[in-house]
């Protein structure tokens, strides 16, 4: 839509809807220390995001079953041992490497043996808490 003007035609510019979110700043928006760290920062993602694809998929998510096995431990080891947190992290974990047999690699049977030891120590703390 246009407005016609002495000057000639206008075509205004519309106004932000209320509560619309308002534009992205743009990189020539920021301070040079502010653009500095943005660069940076996307120099380091993309950096990480080269050594993820350079690793074998087998290795990161058994990297991340780790993460699990230590997030379950932390809850069977706390003062108050969260049973119910511990379990799930477990389940998790279960899951992960009964979903994906033989895909893990060489730290596959590391992780079962690690399963195993947690299914041990959640009966333990489960049993010490009852008794």
């Amino acid at each position: 839509m246009t407005l016609w003007t002495p000057g000639g035609e206008h075509r205004p510019n519309p106004e932000p809807a209320q509560g619309a979110a308002p534009a992205e700043p743009s990189l020539a928006d920021l301070a040079p220390e502010d653009r500095a760290r943005l660069e940076a920062m996307q120099a380091e993602m993309t950096e990480v995001r080269e050594q993820l694809l350079a690793a074998p998929a087998s290795i990161v998510i058994a990297n991340h079953a780790m993460g699990i096995y230590e997030l379950a431990a932390i809850h069977l080891t706390a003062p108050a041992p969260m049973l119910r947190e511990a379990s799930l992290a477990i389940d998790a974990l279960a899951a992960l490497l009964d979903g994906l047999p033989g895909r893990l690699g060489e730290s596959e049977q590391t992780l079962r043996e690690a399963l195993a030891q947690l299914r041990a120590a959640y009966l333990e703390v489960r049993n010490r808490g009852q008794a």
